[in-house]
């Protein structure tokens, strides 16, 4: 990829709106970024978005640079490849550190912030022996069992998927920490520099803590944690989901109690980890990988096909298909099927009216109102 396609690829990713899917549903339709970009103002035609300009982008590879970090671009070789298999997989990522530890074999370990000091010692021992069996821990860098994990295997290899841009320390109890692991380990976001950590970045960070990761384990979470968004969207992504149990009356376990009774692996250490991870399935050769285009279900020819779209206009189908959305997600098939048109149109039309903000793509070919 060249400098000029980077920088056009971190523009549309930086362009309001424009998430993880419509960006690769972009992407499979005008062929380049470039074209995207171009296509934007005519796309969004009726509510106009502000387009990340080329030296915003400019600046933040280039301070990226100066940080000793990273740009990593989907499809590249550095691009983690169990990424690669997510529908909403980030298209950029920025990374500070070890950038060789995308590609091991990694285990995330979550848990409660405000965790037992059993649940800490646990989660410590846990990363520590996974890292001495050649395995890469993963967490988010949060207090309590996020942090012990990354203390644990610091000597043997840590990633961290903050909330926020990777130059930005949260919390900033964590400092220390935070430095050891741009030593040893990889600091990684989709966000961009600066990027302060607000509620809404972070169940995004936590579906690439699960998607970078063959197996989650929690360690101690309530009934309302966001570990157990983690192990809901680990399930969701075809990877193994694991929980330590906890003494039923201690509301920091109901929540890794509920998963065991629902069915995930109870598991007690990194034996019983490496037992179950151990069948898990590995990501075919990259040369192999199916790409992003068909992960989203569009090649450049079906969607061109919403071009004529048999005399419908773009406001016509908008008016046929908004009374069908509301804020639960709908999968895209039902859609067509009770709107009787054509999957192109209504795949053009749901990716206008995400570029106007007023719907939401999902994973699973899903789409909701936004608000």
């Amino acid at each position: 990829m060249t400098e000029q396609e980077k920088i056009d690829w971190l523009r549309l990713f930086r362009t309001d709106t424009i998430g993880p899917i419509t960006f690769h549903r972009l992407l499979a339709k005008y062929g380049t970024a470039a074209r995207a970009l171009d296509a934007l103002p005519v796309l969004t035609k009726n509510k106009p978005i502000r387009i990340c300009p080329p030296d915003l982008a400019e600046k933040e590879l280039n301070d990226l640079h100066k940080l000793g970090g990273h740009m990593v671009f989907a499809g590249e070789d550095d691009y983690p490849l169990a990424l690669t298999s997510l529908e909403d997989a980030p298209p950029v990522l920025s990374v500070l550190g070890r950038i060789d530890l995308l590609q091991k074999t990694s285990i995330a370990l979550v848990g409660s912030r405000n965790a037992s000091l059993n649940g800490r010692k646990l989660a410590h021992k846990m990363a520590m022996d996974l890292g001495q069996a050649g395995l890469v821990v993963t967490s988010g860098l949060a207090r309590g069992i996020d942090t012990a994990a990354h203390e644990g295997a610091l000597a043997t290899g840590t990633i961290a998927v903050v909330a926020g841009g990777v130059d930005v320390i949260y919390p900033r109890e964590n400092t220390d920490l935070y430095k050891k692991i741009c030593e040893t380990g990889a600091v990684i976001s989709e966000c961009a520099l600066g990027t302060q950590p607000i509620a809404q970045h972070f169940p995004k960070r936590n579906r690439i803590v699960s998607g970078l990761s063959s197996g989650t384990v929690v360690i101690e979470a309530n009934l309302r944690s966001g570990s157990l968004i983690t192990a809901r969207m680990a399930a969701e992504q075809g990877r193994d989901v694991m929980a330590v149990p906890g003494f039923p009356l201690d509301p920091r376990s109901e929540g890794t109690n509920a998963l065991i009774r629902d069915g995930v692996v109870l598991v007690r250490d990194a034996a019983d980890i490496l037992e179950q991870t151990n069948s898990f399935l590995k990501p075919a050769p990259r040369g192999s990988q199916i790409s992003f285009s068909e992960i989203v279900g569009f090649t450049e020819d079906g969607l061109s096909e919403s071009a004529a779209n048999d005399g419908y206009s773009s406001e016509n189908l908008i008016t046929l298909i908004l009374p069908e959305l509301s804020p639960t997600p709908i999968e895209v098939d039902e859609i067509v099927r009770v709107c009787n048109l054509r999957s192109a149109d209504v795949q053009g039309t749901l990716l206008e009216m995400e570029l106007e903000g007023l719907v939401q793509r999902l994973p699973g070919n899903r789409v909701c109102l936004v608000g």
